[in-house]
């Protein structure tokens, strides 16, 4: 199937419960007020792939991270959060999305960008890995299972 025509926007706070039509905000109501919160203070940046106006898509930029090797001030930011609504997967709305972040934080000034993604998604891992983000700087576990941080040069 192809890509249909879109707009990808920056996403407002007061947008943000639109998203829910991408994901399911109540089945982690702490995730979800977290990055409500990040976005309000500044510390994440939200683009949203749309088609007529319907949220499809939504992929992150964060700037500070407790964990450091996906943030580095200045130089290595993190991208979080790319999602895509389950009935329009694997149209490469997910790699427009990618490509948009990255080019995004380039003009940003940043020469890395970070991602973590969990070890059983290979869909996610091989989309990472085709954009580019091919240096595995983790390897580990936490609550939610294996996972890799992968990193890719600007």
């Amino acid at each position: 199937m192809a890509v249909g025509l879109y707009k990808i926007i920056k996403l407002e706070p007061k947008d943000y419960y639109k998203c829910s039509n991408i994901w399911n905000m109540a089945k982690n109501p702490d995730r979800t007020k977290k990055w409500y919160d990040e976005l309000v203070n500044g510390n994440r940046i939200t683009f949203v792939y749309t088609e007529n106006d319907e949220f499809i898509g939504e992929g992150s930029l964060v700037f500070r991270n407790d964990d450091p090797d996906y943030t580095i001030p200045d130089k290595r930011i993190y991208l979080s959060r790319l999602i895509v609504k389950v009935e329009y997967r694997n149209r490469g709305i997910g790699g427009i999305i990618i490509d948009y972040l990255i080019d995004y934080a380039k003009r940003l000034g940043y020469e890395e960008i970070s991602v973590g993604v969990d070890t059983d998604n290979l869909i996610a891992r091989h989309l990472y890995e085709k954009k580019g983000f091919t240096n595995v700087i983790f390897e580990g576990e936490d609550e939610y299972g294996e996972y890799v941080k992968l990193l890719r040069k600007l």
